[in-house]
């Protein structure tokens, strides 16, 4: 008689393995048999579902959020039992006390996370070095499984204090973040993160301190990775690293490489990205491109208009108040100049064409409008009537399309083999999108009802792939012995659900979220039900940290 069986659903594994009818077992927080006719002390039914392992969600930003919300939500609600946060570089730990400040406001600029929310809900007093926040945050108690990347923003900080927006490291400098990034990994760090991004500009408009890091400080941290082999390495490529450069360097370190993103764009350059990874791979490189199944959509207000920031006469403009923000739009040399800076920029020019009007208090007949319609209707341009918009209202609203939205070209990136989802971005932009129904989206849009791939290959790609690249051990398949982290999902009505704003952070702060996805009855954490039938317990607390087991890299077994 075991303490829980999940009776009567299809079991898809996690392997690819076909599915089968069977009954699932759990006692102590572990799968233990996989069978017919099981008997347990609890029954859940699982008639007509699919009963596969937790899916795993590679790319958040719960850093923050993970201590005033430790369901996680939205993505609880979505058959998420695990998330990797500490992506692009963007850590809270290690801070020192006279940095917590100055981590908020780079988080609030590059992330949209509100300061006054970070202010009221992250117990800083808790935390200085890497190991105490993972300690801190298990202490707070976890709904989900959670793991955590170092990152090299907050890394070059406590290494170099404010001087790490502003040059290169020295020698002994370097040396003291590999031991500090040693440490991390030691205490179950899940890698090593960093972003040479021309968007991710911090605090007054400054470029982060990871992309004032020269080649030999990258190469010395990422080696100490490769030497202590736990986790992998996360890239957002830029200027310091490209991501040709990626496949050129993961065999010398030997633990996987992951990147963000390959996302579909008019130009077609994610095409040359997949052969570039396929080329790679041929060679001997791991290099794993982070691929989506959702549009990339902003809804972003011009008074911090981030898909814009890029631009370096918008970029400029971080640094000012709301005054010099709106003098810059109204002044005719400031918009000839800003147009300029588009002209053969790599980031390409704004795809004016998906802008429109989310929301004006001014305008409020002009919700739904696109910018193109009204510049027709005013003998204007699109640039110019966003900009004059803007200047009657600062807070003005807009959303936009920024890449993803060719169907027929996403299928192929999420097709690619030796390619992972990720970019959910949970947590992070949280005024702007919520693409936490990962999942759900892959799921009920693209597989169920395009028919993507079969749901056994589905279902593969959000487990086990996801565990194995980082090495979570027992994690991601459905077997007797593994974690048993848990979804039961109905295939036929399996869908992300509405997104609604709400004011629900601290200090009552608004976000964008996605709490009502359709067909998820059942959500298992190690072994126990936090959502039965649909109805989800907020109050219980089974998550654990993950820790990665350390591999043996290529180099390590050369050696």
């Amino acid at each position: 008689m075991s303490e829980l069986v999940i009776r009567g659903g299809l079991v898809i594994d996690g392997t690819g393995s076909p599915g089968r009818l069977a009954d699932v077992a759990i006692d102590g927080g572990r799968v233990t048999a996989i069978g017919d006719d099981l008997a347990g002390d609890r029954i859940l039914d699982a008639t007509g579902c699919i009963v596969s392992p937790g899916f795993i969600d590679i790319h958040t930003h719960y850093d923050a959020q993970v201590f005033w919300d430790p369901g996680l939500t939205p993505s609880c609600f979505h058959g998420v039992t695990t998330v990797v946060a500490g992506n692009c570089g963007f850590s809270i730990a290690p801070t020192r006390p006279e940095h917590r400040d100055l981590i908020a406001r780079t988080l609030e600029q590059v992330e949209d996370m509100d300061v006054a929310a970070l202010a009221a809900g992250v117990p800083w007093d808790s935390f200085t070095t890497f190991p105490e926040y993972l300690a801190a945050v298990e202490a707070s108690g976890l709904g989900l499984n959670f793991a955590a990347y170092i990152g090299h923003t907050a890394l070059r900080l406590f290494a170099m204090g404010d001087e790490a927006y502003d040059r290169v490291a020295t020698p002994d400098e370097v040396s003291a973040m590999q031991d500090i990034l040693r440490e991390a990994l030691e205490a179950g760090a899940a890698g090593f993160a960093t972003s040479f991004a021309p968007t991710h500009r911090g605090a007054g408009g400054w470029p982060v301190p990871s992309r004032q890091a020269d080649r030999v400080e990258v190469e010395a941290l990422l080696t100490t990775l490769g030497e202590v082999a736990r986790g992998i390495a996360a890239f957002t490529p830029g200027g310091t690293l490209g991501i040709d450069d990626l496949y050129e360097l993961q065999p010398q370190i030997g633990v996987p490489f992951t990147y963000t993103a390959m996302l579909t764009m008019p130009t077609g350059s994610h095409l040359r990205l997949m052969d570039v990874n396929r080329a790679g791979w041929a060679s001997g490189a791991q290099v794993w491109p982070q691929v989506s199944p959702r549009p990339l959509r902003f809804s972003m207000s011009m008074a911090e208009p981030f898909t814009l920031n890029v631009n370096p006469r918008f970029g400029d403009l971080m640094a000012g108040d709301g005054d010099a923000r709106q003098s810059a739009y109204a002044d005719p040399a400031w918009r000839e100049q800003a147009l300029a800076g588009w002209e053969g920029a790599a980031f390409g020019i704004p795809r004016w064409e998906t802008y429109e009007v989310a929301e004006s208090l001014v305008h409020p007949e002009l919700a739904g409008r696109r910018l193109t319609e009204l510049a027709t209707e005013r003998g204007s341009t699109p640039f110019d009537v966003l900009l004059d918009l803007a200047g009657e209202e600062p807070t003005i609203r807009v959303a936009c399309l920024v890449a993803n939205d060719d169907p027929i070209e996403v299928a192929k990136v999420l097709l690619e083999e030796h390619c992972t989802l990720g970019l959910s971005d949970a947590g992070a932009h949280v005024g702007q999108l919520c693409d936490a129904p990962q999942a759900t989206d892959y799921l009920g849009n693209w597989v169920r009802d395009r028919n993507l791939m079969p749901i056994e290959e589905a279902i593969r790609r959000l487990t086990s792939v996801q565990a194995d690249l980082f090495g979570f051990p027992d994690r991601g398949r459905l077997v007797p012995g593994a974690w048993a982290d848990v979804v039961v999902f109905d295939p036929a009505t399996v869908a992300p659900g509405p997104l609604r704003r709400l004011a629900d952070f601290p200090a009552g702060s608004e976000r964008i979220t996605a709490d009502q996805p359709t067909g998820i009855r059942h959500v298992l954490v190690n072994g126990v039900p936090i959502q039965v039938d649909g109805e989800h317990d907020a109050t219980i607390r089974p998550g654990h940290i993950v820790r990665p087991v350390q591999r043996v890299t290529a180099t390590r077994a050369q050696a």
